[in-house]
């Protein structure tokens, strides 16, 4: 299938799946307690979809250059999503959305357009920050859905992942700067 457009994959059907689950995830959360576990299994759904894809990129041998840059995306614009859900049904701190979705911001900014050219890559910090990232925000999710008790472990853990998550941007802005750097002294 080398005559395929590098947008046509099955595992870049599946990213975007995960755009479309993001607005009933959000509109459960902004529900409030429901007393079920469905906007849990939602965004575990949601958040199954980003190995999912992945698996088959590598399986089906359907990587892609779209895939690379849509799947970051994805996984960015539905935490953020999620989160602004959380703070609007107040259970999280809109400084921690503000803050996520800054480094979002600076992230996409300053990293955006070389991760565009494919001079920098997802790296395994930033691989381990968004899957701690999901698990603490279904925690919250679960919390505020049908498990209040979890509350406070979830904000703690979302606190946590928003410290790895100005980590995470700051080594990409750092890579970023460095490539700069060696390009000019060539």
């Amino acid at each position: 299938m080398a005559d395929r457009p590098d947008w046509a994959t099955i595992p870049n059907a599946v990213t975007l799946l995960r755009f479309l689950l993001l607005g009933p995830v959000c509109w459960l959360v902004l529900q409030g307690p429901s007393g079920h576990p469905l906007p849990l299994v939602l965004l575990l759904v949601w958040a199954s979809t980003d190995w999912i894809d992945g698996f088959l990129a590598r399986r089906l041998d359907q990587r892609s250059r779209t895939g690379e840059v849509m799947d970051p995306i994805a996984d960015r614009i539905g935490i953020a999503l999620v989160a602004l859900s959380l703070a609007l049904a107040g259970v999280l701190s809109w400084w921690a959305v503000g803050i996520i979705a800054a480094v979002d911001l600076l992230s996409l900014l300053v990293a955006g357009p070389a991760a565009a050219r494919g001079d920098i890559h997802v790296s395994r910090l930033g691989k381990v920050r968004t899957a701690l990232m999901l698990v603490a925000i279904a925690a919250l999710v679960a919390a505020v859905s049908f498990a209040p008790g979890l509350t406070t472990a979830a904000l703690v853990l979302v606190w946590a992942t928003v410290g790895l998550h100005v980590v995470t941007g700051a080594t990409y802005v750092i890579e970023v700067a460095a490539a700069s750097r060696k390009e000019v002294e060539r």
